[in-house]
This record gives structure tokens, sequence and C-alpha cells, in this order.
């Protein structure tokens, strides 16, 4: 389905639209008049022709922009890649550096919204929430099976500390009084002067209680939690990963929950999620099988990356997004933009 909105300026070609994308990139958009042009299916190689003559496109985290999409892209006169999302590990930087594209993103939003969000999800997983939900509705009243523990005391090893890191840090350490270790390339010691302890990642997955996940993707961190890292941690760890599916390599968290060294699983994002995730399934027979085999556990909470879906996170993610649109197409410098040159230079570049 397409709609269009706006007047003048620049044309942008919006992939991956739902009902509240359009609705907030549309107030967002109320001063700037750029030309919003809403398209549901996620951008790939065969709904690029979509974005024909429009000279910026956005895009979100399960959209596909490989060196082909975005070769097609640059054919049809798209200068702009206008990420709506933080992350751009779906995006093929070489070839875009070589296609001299803009690439720009939202590097924050509100991390205060993933960071409840990850909160939540330890809450309910320990004190299984999901579970007494269910049986009181079918009027079961019963408590076993519903053990929980406390949080006040126990280790939490946050991996990456950026903005949303923090908060969980501080969240934990003032909220429940728990002890935090942390795993940062780059430390920030004015976190640590708060009382948080750095220390190296076999520490940090050897003394953790639980252990939450708050690092981009990367080439060097792909499949971090695998099953030499599961054999370091404690028997019964608490896990939870909001941050981006493929920093867990899922059969070796199945093979751990099956020894039970992984006591509790929650994750809001996955490795292979762009099918299955943002979508209404519930009429379809899913044809992933680690996916499936994930739910049967009674130790797992699922969450269909929904962490950032906040009223303050949409809205901040549509004036970023449409304020970077406008920066480009006035010339300004943007800070949101990712220079290229960081990961790869054009071909040709001295």
């Amino acid at each position: 389905m397409r709609f269009a909105s706006g007047n003048v300026t620049m044309k942008v070609s919006v992939f991956s639209t739902k009902p509240y994308d359009r609705h907030f990139l549309e107030a967002a958009n109320a001063d700037a008049s750029h030309e919003l042009i809403f398209f549901e299916p996620r951008l790939t190689c065969d709904t690029a022709v979509l974005a024909a003559s429009n000279s910026a496109i956005c895009p979100f985290v399960n959209d596909k922009l490989d060196r082909e999409t975005l070769t097609l892209l640059a054919q049809q006169g798209t200068r702009l890649i206008a990420l709506r999302c933080a992350g751009f590990n779906n995006v093929d930087l070489a070839a875009a550096a070589e296609l001299e594209m803009t690439v720009a993103r939202v590097p924050a939003y509100s991390p205060h919204a993933v960071a409840e969000h990850t909160i939540a999800l330890i809450l309910s997983l320990n004190r299984k929430i999901h579970r007494a939900y269910s049986r009181v509705r079918e009027g079961n009243f019963a408590l076993n099976g519903l053990l929980g523990f406390d949080l006040n005391g126990c280790t939490v090893g946050i991996i990456g500390t950026g903005r949303i890191g923090k908060i969980v840090g501080k969240i934990v350490q003032q909220g429940f009084d728990c002890n935090v270790l942390a795993y940062d390339l780059y430390p920030d010691p004015k976190f640590e002067a708060q009382g948080v302890k750095y220390v190296d990642l076999p520490k940090l997955f050897a003394m953790s209680d639980i252990i939450s996940l708050h690092c981009p993707l990367t080439p060097d961190n792909y499949h971090l939690i695998d099953a030499a890292a599961i054999d370091m941690m404690k028997p019964g760890v608490m896990l939870v990963n909001t941050s981006r599916g493929a920093l867990i390599d899922t059969q070796a968290i199945i093979d751990g929950l099956k020894s039970r060294k992984i006591g509790y699983l929650a994750l809001d994002v996955y490795e292979q999620e762009a099918d299955l995730f943002f979508e209404d399934l519930s009429d379809s027979v899913i044809q992933d099988d680690v996916f499936e085999r994930l739910l049967t556990f009674p130790n797992v909470i699922i969450t269909g990356h929904q962490a950032f879906f906040t009223q303050n996170a949409l809205q901040s993610i549509a004036e970023t997004t449409l304020n970077n649109v406008s920066d480009f197409e006035q010339g300004r410098s943007c800070n949101n933009t990712i220079n290229l040159e960081d990961y790869f230079a054009p071909k040709g570049a001295g």
C-alpha cells in the first residue's frame, strides 16, 4: 500500500511502514514539509524500485541495504539513507561509500525506553509474571513453579556501557542494591566512579547472576555469546538481550537452556527476526524451527523488538530522522551522519 503526504522539498521513501510510523513522522513533518511516501514492504533488492526518482529513503532495522539494493537505489537517484534507528549493521557501508551515498541515523532517541524494558524483562522473568498471568486467568492460583529470587545483592553484568547500559546499571544499582560489573571496549571513568567495576569478559561471565547485553553488532562481536562463553557462566544465569539478535548464537543458547546452565532467558531481539518481528503471524505456521524451539521453554520470555516502543522514543526518532533529511537537503553539517571514511574509503581514495 502506498500513501503520500506533504509538499515540496525532499521526496523520502519510507519503508517498513506501520501506522505508528506514519503518525509520528507526519506529525514531525508538519514544519519540515518533505514529501513522505510510505511503503508497507521491507526494503530489499526486490522492493527498491518503489523508491524510483526519490532522492532519500527512510529504512528501519530489518530492511536489507546490501550492495545489490544500494546499487539499484543509487541508479534510481537515491543519495541519502536516513535510518530511523540507531544501529546500521544492516547497511553495507563499503557499498554506500563507493556509491557516494550519505548515511544518517538516530544515535539516541530514548535510552530510557530500552533500559526500562530491560528491567521489565528481568523482573517478569524472575518472578514469572508471564506464567502467573496465564494461570490466574484460568482460575489457577497455585504458587508452585513461580518461585523467584531477590534481586537485592545480585551481581549484574552489563556488556556495553553506552547510554542504555549506563541507565540499566544505575537502575539495578540504586533501585535494587545490586553489584554491577561492566565490560566495554572504552570504559567510562565517570561510570566507574559511581561504584561500577569494569572487568574482562571471562570475569564478567563467571561472576554475574544476570548478564544484560547493550552493545552494537559489529563483525568482532558476532555471536559474542557462544558455547564457550556460556561454559564460563554461573549455573542458572539469567541472560537478557535487548540489543542485537546476532550477538547471541541461538543454538548455543538452546543447548544452554537444555543443560540448565542458562536458568533464565529474555530476548527482545532475535538473529533471524526479519521475517517474524513487526508482523501479525498469528494465523500463520511459523517456519523457523529454532525460534519455535525457544518458545517451548517455560523460563524464556521473548518480545518482538518492542523495547524502543514508547511515545517518547517514536517522537524523538521521527524528529531526528526528518532533521537529518533537512540538514542533508539544505547542505548543513549533521552530527548524525556516519563518516563512511571511518569504515571504508571509496575506491580510488588515497
